[in-house]
């Protein structure tokens, strides 16, 4: 059972919280320092039921969705926007801010796959779920909404682009669909699983190729595009990419790098001249096997961050209201909590043509 640790903190009883893709990544043993006891989680949404004496932005009994990221709102980075990047909320860190339930190398904060959570710089962070928004949707603007959106924003779409995504997970079937919003006059997607690719090519309106039918998926891509290459290259794989029998052997089963940078490598290989690679795939340190050459030979502007979901929200939050986003479509399946272990094994296996699961705890008070 959580505790109130620091004056800014709150206590969340959680009514909703998903498994995302990059949790599979710890799930694998594929980030270093997750440590035996941690509690996994960075999608949540539920109720307050403890404030620190120093909150004052939400109260005992809001109904609030918590970012993935922890953030001060305080720091030069927080200032900037860049709230994945907040310098207090991981002192030991050089790169990413801290992370609920994303192991020791975020921060070591316990996540939101529990009934309660302890949130940080509660002043920050949880925000207000609008009251008629639904849940479901609600809980999926703490990660794959602002994530999928801000894949698409930092690709800087221009009017009648080509844009192609690889990945159709939640996140790169939404970075598809948000592709639109600036102006693209093409969407490709690109996977393996053919389930994945209809339900991608039905929600976000794009095409979906299986790169298994495929020789040679850059030289696919070059050919449907005249031969120039797309003009944004989005990668929403990250180091459990499939489909290079060499990036698989020295990042998934040597660990030789972090993670095989399979999909990064199509991207840049893929993108036009000048054009842009958008990263929100994850990769763990230390480093990866990447053509850094041809980002260099070809003028390729490489753009990458965790979402910064707390300058996005009132955006999003405005789209779904509006009905120009259904996040909650995403949704296959709804687990009980209890029943972690088999979501887990369910969505890691890709059965039962698994999209999104949403974990529902009991609704048990302390």
């Amino acid at each position: 059972m959580p505790e109130i640790l620091h004056p800014e903190d709150a206590i969340v009883r959680v009514t909703r919280t998903c498994i995302c893709g990059s949790d599979l990544h710890l799930y694998h043993g594929m980030v270093p320092d997750t440590r035996v006891g941690s509690t996994f989680g960075h999608e949540f949404i539920g109720i307050i039921e403890e404030v620190g004496p120093l909150v004052t932005n939400v109260k005992v009994g809001d109904q609030v969705l918590v970012p993935f990221n922890i953030a001060c709102g305080k720091c030069n980075f927080c200032k900037q926007g860049l709230y994945g990047n907040c310098h207090e909320s991981n002192t030991m860190a050089t790169a990413v801010g801290g992370i609920f339930g994303y192991s020791h190398t975020a921060g070591g904060y316990n996540g939101g796959q529990a009934e309660y959570v302890r949130v940080p710089y509660a002043n920050v962070g949880p925000t207000v779920i609008p009251p008629d928004m639904d849940p479901d949707d609600a809980v999926l603007l703490t990660d794959v909404v602002p994530t999928g959106y801000q894949a698409a924003e930092m690709g800087g779409i221009k009017e009648g682009d080509t844009v192609v995504v690889f990945g159709a997970g939640p996140i790169g079937i939404m970075a598809a669909r948000c592709a639109w919003f600036f102006g693209a006059a093409r969407v490709i997607i690109i996977d393996h699983v053919d389930y994945r690719l209809e339900f991608a090519k039905n929600y976000a309106k794009c095409e979906a190729y299986n790169f298994k039918s495929m020789a040679d998926p850059v030289l696919f891509l070059k050919k449907t595009t005249d031969w120039y290459g797309a003009d944004v290259c989005i990668d929403c794989v990250g180091c459990e990419a499939e489909g290079n029998a060499l990036q698989t052997f020295t990042g998934k089963i040597t660990l030789m790098q972090a993670g095989a940078a399979t999909a990064l490598q199509w991207a840049i290989n893929s993108v036009k001249k000048g054009g842009i690679v958008s990263v929100v795939g994850v990769y763990g340190p230390p480093f990866n096997y990447v053509p850094i050459g041809n980002v260099l030979n070809k003028g390729i502007t490489l753009r990458a961050n965790q979402a910064s979901v707390k300058r996005l929200l009132p955006k999003l939050i405005d789209h779904v209201q509006s009905g120009r986003l259904s996040p909650k479509d995403l949704i296959t399946h709804r687990v009980p909590l209890e029943e972690i272990a088999d979501a887990y094994n369910i969505f890691s296996k890709k059965l039962d043509e698994c999209i999104k699961t949403v974990l529902i705890p009991s609704t048990k008070i302390k």
